[in-house]
């Protein structure tokens, strides 16, 4: 997500995690960080003349529909995003981990 105005590139990883572990958040966050450190090197190295921000961003969800409200709203507000518009992104966000999961349990039927 290119922010020409504030000289920003967000890079958005989403992902599960197993929801067991009450650091859940903190491993997977740590673990996509370092997934990902490379292609952020590779983008800042593309294009030097650009002086843009790169910054990874990662929406973790439980695999049991786990979501922390304080992480997704911190990291809406650090997307910019009108603070009237980040309940309706939180719901429709738990909305799609829901029908995720339950497509998952009708394929095992």
């Amino acid at each position: 997500m290119i922010n020409k105005y504030h000289h920003t590139l967000n890079i958005l990883k989403f992902k599960r995690s197993s929801d067991r572990n009450e650091d859940f958040l903190g491993v997977k966050e740590d673990e996509s960080s370092e997934q990902h450190r490379s292609i952020i090197k590779a983008h800042k190295a593309a294009a030097p003349e650009w002086n843009f921000k790169f910054e990874q961003i990662n929406f973790v969800a439980g695999r049991r529909g786990a979501v922390v409200e304080d992480d997704f709203y911190n990291k809406l507000e650090r997307l910019r995003v009108q603070a009237g518009k980040q309940d309706k992104i939180l719901l429709a966000h738990v909305q799609r981990i829901y029908e995720a999961h339950d497509a998952v349990i009708r394929s095992c039927n």
